[in-house]
């Protein structure tokens, strides 16, 4: 198959483009930055470096493709981040009907469902609905859970203060995933020539957040770690003392209390993934620890 892999080289782009190489496919790999055409190249992979915001070059792009996997990359220096994808989701509806695209696996997010509390998520929610007015193609929306390196926001929280604290956690359960365990899930998809649209959810582990402190706590020589909750308005004062725009940490805040409220995970719940992902926790920690005490 020709495949066309969007992301470049990020946490689940590069690993489902090295799979799907390994698997015979013709890949070629999108991205914004020249500089990584080489390790494109060095992967098997064929490079096509150019901007989301171009639609001929999507068009180009994806022109013979039998299959594309579409993410919306973040890019918190916009000024409104829902638009922004708003606008990349219309950029990939336009190329993908253009180009005659008949197969589309969609990197969404758990809570896609929503259409309003959950914070930066509704991008992905206004994408699927864009993505859904297209016809002739068949189209795959990931929703994978809680992404593990979030976590890695807390390390200089943890060395300054000495506990994790967020309008989340404690004894809210955390449903977690890891990139590979998603590009694992991606390629499948890829690979399965499906007849109708569906909705897939991802996810490797699930466990409370005051589990989550103690097992990061332990892998770092800090097993007394815990995570304390604070108000939604304490969390929005500390991202914004921490240099976040006031919008975007109202979009922080409004995701992360719809973990609490337990809202982002209820369609997860109606539709869980018939399995978990490889990647558990304790995995994880072990990589926390080595960027936590490097």
């Amino acid at each position: 198959m020709k495949i066309v892999v969007t992301g470049s080289l990020g946490h689940i782009s590069q690993p489902l483009a090295i799979e799907l190489v390994q698997k015979g496919h013709a890949v070629t790999v999108v991205s914004s930055k020249p500089e990584k055409q080489k390790n494109i190249e060095a992967l098997g992979a064929t490079a096509a470096i150019g901007s989301l915001e171009d639609v001929d070059f999507l068009i180009s792009t994806f022109t013979g493709a039998d299959a594309v996997y579409a993410m919306v990359p973040p890019n918190y220096a916009e000024s409104d981040v829902r638009a922004y994808y708003g606008r990349i989701g219309r950029n990939y509806a336009q190329a993908i009907e253009q180009a005659r695209i008949r197969r589309v696996v969609y990197l969404s997010s758990y809570g896609a469902d929503l259409d309003t509390g959950t914070g930066l998520i509704l991008g992905a929610h206004d994408v699927e609905g864009i993505l859904g007015e297209l016809s002739e193609v068949v189209i795959t929306y990931l929703r994978p859970t809680y992404f593990y390196y979030n976590l890695y926001a807390f390390v200089d929280m943890i060395k300054g203060a000495g506990r994790i604290a967020a309008n989340y956690g404690g004894k809210d359960k955390l449903i977690m995933v890891a990139p590979t365990d998603i590009a694992a899930v991606a390629a499948e998809e890829i690979e399965t020539m499906a007849s109708n649209h569906s909705i897939r959810y991802i996810a490797s582990d699930e466990r409370t957040g005051t589990d989550v402190a103690r097992i990061l706590g332990t892998a770092i020589g800090k097993p007394d770690l815990t995570w304390t909750i604070i108000t939604d308005e304490q969390m929005q004062s500390g991202l914004e003392t921490n240099g976040v725009p006031p919008q975007l940490a109202a979009d922080f805040v409004d995701m992360f209390a719809s973990v609490r409220s337990g809202a982002l995970s209820k369609d997860y719940y109606l539709h869980p993934p018939t399995t978990l992902g490889s990647v558990k926790l304790e995995d994880f920690a072990r990589e926390f620890a080595a960027v936590y005490k490097s």
